[in-house]
């Protein structure tokens, strides 16, 4: 293992950007990141993923849909990311 694929502390706030992640790991981090944010009592958090082609909002959607204690989620609104991130209420 080198040193960058060591393992790090992400702060846990209501928003993530997922740009900072491989690809390969965006799924891990987003079901860690839903599980903490919920622990924490976020009601409403933002995941960043970008607009590119697609397959970064659509990880994360899809984990969105796996996670029983989210709510809903939508695009971010035009000045929060709009459909490069989107926003999911979380139950608490």
């Amino acid at each position: 293992m080198t040193d960058a694929e060591e393992p790090f502390d992400v702060p846990i706030t209501d928003s993530i950007d997922l740009h900072a992640f491989r690809p390969a790991d965006v799924r891990a981090v987003v079901e860690e990141y839903l599980a903490e944010a919920h622990k924490r009592g976020f009601r409403v958090v933002r995941l960043i993923h970008g607009k590119g082609v697609g397959v970064q909002r659509e990880i994360v959607r899809k984990v969105l849909s796996e996670t029983d204690f989210v709510k809903g989620f939508k695009n971010a609104p035009e000045f929060s990311g709009s459909w490069g991130a989107t926003i999911a209420e979380l139950d608490v």
